[in-house]
Parts: C-alpha cells; structure tokens; sequence
C-alpha cells in the first residue's frame, strides 16, 4: 500500500473500492490509525460499511503506526491538514467526502477550512472539544510523547508542550471557532458525543451553528446504530455527484 512523503514526512494510507472518495479519520486522539477502525471505540467502520465509494484510510503521523514526521514546537491542527492534502493531492482527487470520529471532526473542520471546495460532504461522529478552562497535559498525551522519545531525539518537554498548547489551549473544536463554524456551508451529517472528550455540549452547539446538518444524537449501539448506519448512506449517497 501507499506512501506520500513530502518535506522529510511520511503519510501512509490505504484505498479500498471503488467511486467517489470518501477520506477517513479514526478515532483515538492523537494515536489516529487504520487499526482502530477494526476495534469496538468505532462503531462505524468505513472500509465495510461504505460499500460502493473509494474509501481511504490513514495512519495519522507518529500516531503509532507507519506515518512518520519530526516533530517540532510548531506542530499543530496545520501539521495534520497538510498531511491530508498530501494524501489527496497523491491520490490526485480534486472533490470527496469526509468520515471522521473523535479527533477526526477536527480533521475535518481544519481541511474544510483550508480547502472548502474540495469537500462534498463530512460526517462528524462524536467530535472532540473542550467546554470550561484548559487542562494539564493528560495521562494519555504524555504517554504518547513518551513512547516516541525513542525514535525521536528531537522532541524535548518544550516541544511536547508547545505541541500540546497548540491543538488544545483553543477552546470549542479547538481548530476551528465558531465564526467558521456559522459560516461553513459543507452538508454535514453530526453524530453527537456524549463523554468528556467528546462532550455533549460541544455536539449540541456545532449543531446550532452548522447551517447545513443533520443531527443524530443516539447512534452507537444496537438499534440506533443500525439506524445511524443507513442515515449516513443516506446522506452520503444525496451528496454525491451523479
């Protein structure tokens, strides 16, 4: 399968089908890979449920799997997006749909941002935000900056913090304020979060401001998950150029 590399960076992803692209974002914060599309925190899982689409898959740099960067104090939301565009622009795909869970609804905000045009339609399954003061680095994050120290001599306490502050200390979607949110015109189907990391309050909002959604608050298991399913066939299959 597939690598881009661009400027020392290496992106890998994987395609799977046939017909209009739909681009994909795990869950998993910061640890973003193709495997985790195969575990139960994805209720969703692209590849066998979107039958019938070209489907792409990523490994998120230093997230865990075989995408690579050095890191610098730099790094943020802008590092990634040029990631994804360099997918794109690999894949030499002007126009697709956008899939992403978790830290992935940030991914999509930032790409849209910087390439509206680019967009048909995203489906943002339970976003990341923040409601209320920032906090410090979590458990999870300096576990993630500890496990690259290895194959990273460049990366310093500094950098890890500088890291940090530049994708959390934003409140809301923390890529994106809600100005570009008001005004983003890409149809959007919003399945809601519902825990600390995604909180409710964050979904509920996008929901109100987004001028072009479709919410779903209930979708994870069972039978509102088999529902949620054919809703986002649904949606994507309306936004598809035919």
């Amino acid at each position: 399968m597939p690598s881009v590399n661009y400027h020392g960076t290496s992106i890998y992803y994987e395609v799977h089908g046939e017909g209009f692209p739909i681009f994909t974002f795990a869950p998993a914060g910061v640890l973003s890979t193709i495997a985790v599309w195969s575990q139960p925190m994805a209720p969703i899982k692209p590849v066998t449920d979107f039958t019938g689409y070209k489907v792409i898959v990523m490994d998120q740099r230093n997230a865990g799997g075989k995408s690579r960067a050095t890191m610098t104090a730099l790094d943020g939301w802008q590092s990634y997006t040029e990631d994804h565009i360099a997918v794109l622009d690999d894949l030499k795909i002007e126009r697709c749909h956008l899939f992403g869970q978790c830290i992935g609804g940030s991914f999509i905000a930032n790409l849209i941002k910087a390439q509206p045009n680019r967009v048909g339609a995203a489906i943002w399954a339970q976003p990341i935000g923040r409601v209320g003061p920032m906090k410090p680095r979590p458990a999870r994050f300096n576990d993630w900056i500890n496990g690259l120290k290895k194959d990273h001599p460049e990366l310093t306490e500094s950098i890890a913090d500088s890291i940090y502050r530049n994708m959390y200390e934003p409140d809301f979607i923390y890529c994106a304020d809600r100005e570009f949110v008001r005004n983003c015109q890409t149809p959007s189907l919003l399945l809601a979060g519902n825990d600390e990391a995604h909180p409710r309050p964050i979904s509920d909002e996008l929901s109100r401001l987004l001028p072009n959604v479709e919410y779903v608050t209930e979708w994870k298991e069972g039978a509102a998950l088999e529902a949620a399913k054919v809703k986002a066939k649904e949606f994507l299959a309306k936004h598809t150029p035919r």
